[in-house]
């Protein structure tokens, strides 16, 4: 009886072992369906990626498409302002030289080498130097001086002034009144002198 049960024992083993292949594969066939549910979840996370175009536009993304960051733009350099020097101080100006005027009634010193042209006398390149008349130049305290190269002529305001001058000159100089006529830097010959001091002694 021993003999007779093996067979059938082997027959169930392969039986059941058909049964475990059969179902192993209709396990894997169902694991590659098109329609499992592991599929699911790769689709939508692809369909929630951001594209381009959901970018913002003020995103460094969008300003530099190859990943780099911006570089901001550095202010423009303000130069340093220069340095400020000591403040130089002009000296004032001296105040203009104020000559006294001349008496009334004495004629002018242009007045005078007008008359001496006027008679033919020489009076060439006349120039007014009544400057020399203050501090700065002779410092004589006349009003008027215009010199000639035939005759210099010197107008004072007063007659006391102008005779303390033509004794310092002595033989050189004629005076008349206020109006002295000075030969020292002329050399004016001693025989036109004369003509000079008429035409002086004619004037009103």
């Amino acid at each position: 009886m021993t003999h007779r049960s093996l067979p059938a024992v082997g027959i169930l083993l392969v039986a059941v072992a058909l049964t475990a292949g059969c179902g192993s594969d209709d396990n894997s066939s169902r694991a590659a369906s098109p329609a499992s549910p592991v599929a699911t979840p790769v689709a939508s996370d692809l369909a929630s990626a951001p594209t381009p175009s959901t970018v913002p536009s003020g995103s460094a993304d969008a300003a530099e498409p190859s990943g780099r960051p911006v570089q901001p733009t550095p202010p423009p350099a303000v130069p340093p302002a220069p340095a400020q020097g000591p403040v130089e101080r002009r000296p004032a100006s001296p105040p203009p030289v104020v000559l006294p005027a001349r008496p009334a009634g004495a004629p002018g010193a242009r007045q005078v080498v007008d008359a001496f042209k006027a008679a033919g006398l020489r009076v060439t390149h006349p120039k007014d130097r009544s400057v020399d008349c203050g501090p700065d130049g002779l410092g004589l305290g006349c009003s008027e001086i215009v010199a000639t190269d035939g005759v210099t002529v010197y107008v004072f305001p007063d007659e006391t002034s102008a005779g303390d001058i033509a004794e310092t000159w002595g033989g050189q100089s004629y005076r008349r009144g206020a109006v002295v006529l000075n030969y020292l830097e002329a050399k004016t010959p001693a025989a036109d002198r004369l003509r000079y001091e008429k035409i002086l002694n004619g004037l009103r």
